[in-house]
């Protein structure tokens, strides 16, 4: 389908206002359709959300502003500019690391290549002149991946054929053909420095010991490039996609549950809402999770995805959320701090092996926002959102406010806080919390509809990544497109940015491997 000519205005249906949703209803908006966007939920944002209570702002998903000239990219396509729309903050340390105790002091990571060489250098011997090697292979594979892999529809192989990639063909081979988790080990020995170069795997919804090396990339961004935050959380960066959506002509729909997609002749002709209004539609993107629209919202006869295609595939680790509001100063914590076990390999056997097992203790992120943004947490206390990766198991339970949780969830909350509190030397941490909610798998299945409980979307295994990754066009229905993490590119916000734009490659016939280009002029 080619976009409608400007003025046309053929009626578009978007489904869920999550980022991908937004983002793409922006998109289509300013290709001339006429835009509609149908959200389940009473609001924005999906796994993006945010939740306040007693003055404090969480942040309920995505805490990690990185790849930003994806976002700088998005924005120009729509005429503005992430300076425009955000107020971003350059954060230091990038990140802060802390292991069990008596294991050392905490290590601060900051970002550029000087700063973490040296790093590497002061805590293994040889390990700087690694790490300039690594971050090297790390920026090439970066560069090839915004400039070709991410931006590709893969309908046809014309980018793989590309000889400038077949040329490197020899360097990329052997990034796809063993491990993230080797690829580090057999170039450092420090067991710290092998998690910071490891752990930017979970952030892609799989393990180390899963995730290709070529993944390795994503050591160009905290180490060379530098972690930013936009002031007033990531909720920010949903407001600015809202609002470029509506300024763009989409009519935004909160409440508004699609029960099914309407189809005539394989062609979809619009939705069923779950009250039992029709909608109808030229075209349909669909955003919400790829497993309940392919098996959910299609007949068995137009599903490109069915039920037997799921259980071949790995989702992302489940999540055990915290969003805790404290009394009084955390300094021991900084605007970001990974906290990591020893026995790295039984963490993650926990959380991806046959059983499902919260691990204790757990390797976990915390994420300090009120460090650097005072808006988050009313004064003289501090707003905490921790993420444990648990496995993608509903049964696992649900969480709640206040403890009124799963037992299960709560029990295993309170550990994870004495944990945090051991580990980072905040004795007092549980007896200061005045905010609590927990947020497990039974909540992401429950309340997004998230395959299996996952948190995050397909995890990046080799066969679920690039070409063998589900495209943003369905095989059996024209007219229906899908975006998101489970879909092409991947994982993550830019991820989502990029699928957005990828569904408008697909109407325009565009099958490049590069972005679209940006207008001649854009912003101030």
């Amino acid at each position: 389908m080619t976009p409608p000519a400007a003025g046309a205005h053929r009626p578009a249906i978007v489904i869920g206002a999550g980022v991908a949703g937004l983002a793409t209803a922006a998109l289509l908006g300013a290709e001339g359709w006429d835009v509609t966007v149908l959200e389940a939920r009473d609001e924005v944002g999906g796994r993006a959300g945010v939740w306040q209570r007693d003055g404090f702002v969480f942040d309920t998903g995505p805490s990690w502003y990185l790849m930003p000239e994806v976002f700088e990219h998005f924005f120009r396509l729509l005429g503005t500019t992430a300076a425009e729309q955000l107020d971003l903050m350059r954060l230091d340390p990038a990140y802060r690391v802390y292991g069990p105790p008596g294991t050392g002091d905490p290590i601060d990571v900051v970002s550029g290549r000087a700063a973490s060489t040296a790093l590497f250098e002061s805590l293994e011997p040889g390990a700087g002149a690694a790490l300039g090697a690594y971050l090297d292979s790390a920026a090439d594979a970066y560069e090839l991946a915004v400039s070709r892999f991410l931006y590709d529809t893969y309908s046809t192989t014309t980018g793989l054929r590309d000889p400038t990639l077949l040329r490197r063909l020899p360097r990329l081979a052997p990034l796809l053909t063993r491990s993230l988790a080797d690829h580090v080990e057999r170039r450092f020995e420090h067991p710290r420095l092998r998690q910071i170069l490891g752990y930017p795997a979970v952030f892609l919804g799989t393990s180390p010991y899963a995730a290709p090396s070529l993944y390795h990339l994503m050591s160009h961004l905290d180490l060379a490039d530098g972690v930013l935050y936009p002031r007033g959380g990531f909720g920010e960066v949903v407001r600015a996609l809202e609002r470029l959506a509506t300024e763009h002509g989409a009519v935004i729909r909160t409440n508004s549950r699609v029960a099914h997609i309407t189809t005539t002749d394989a062609a979809a002709t619009g939705v069923r809402l779950a009250d039992g209004r029709a909608l109808d539609a030229d075209l349909v993107v669909s955003t919400a999770d790829l497993h309940r629209t392919e098996t959910e919202l299609l007949p068995p006869s137009l599903q490109s995805y069915p039920e037997r295609w799921w259980t071949k595939r790995t989702p992302s680790p489940g999540a055990l959320l915290l969003l805790l509001g404290v009394e009084g100063e955390l300094s021991q914590l900084a605007h970001h701090t990974l906290v990591f076990t020893d026995d790295w390999r039984a963490n993650f056997a926990d959380v991806f092996g046959a059983g499902a097992r919260i691990p204790d203790p757990a390797s976990l992120y915390v994420c300090r926002p009120s460090a650097t943004d005072p808006s988050v947490a009313p004064p003289g206390h501090e707003n905490l959102f921790v993420l444990v990766p648990v496995p993608a198991e509903p049964g696992l339970g649900r969480g709640g406010v206040d403890g009124a949780g799963d037992p299960a969830i709560e029990a295993a909350s309170d550990r994870v806080i004495a944990q945090i509190a051991s580990w980072c030397g905040i004795r007092d941490l549980a007896d200061r919390i005045v905010v609590r909610r927990t947020i497990a798998p039974g909540d992401f299945a429950a309340d997004y509809g998230a395959w299996r409980g996952n948190a995050l979307g397909l995890a990046h295994t080799l066969r679920q990544s690039a070409l063998f990754r589900p495209r943003t066009t369905s095989r059996k229905v024209s007219g229906l497109a899908y975006a998101g993490a489970s879909v092409l590119p991947g994982i993550g916000v830019p991820m989502c940015l990029i699928s957005a734009e990828l569904v408008v490659k697909g109407l325009r016939g565009d099958r490049s491997p590069g972005p679209l280009a940006e207008p001649v002029s854009v912003g101030t």
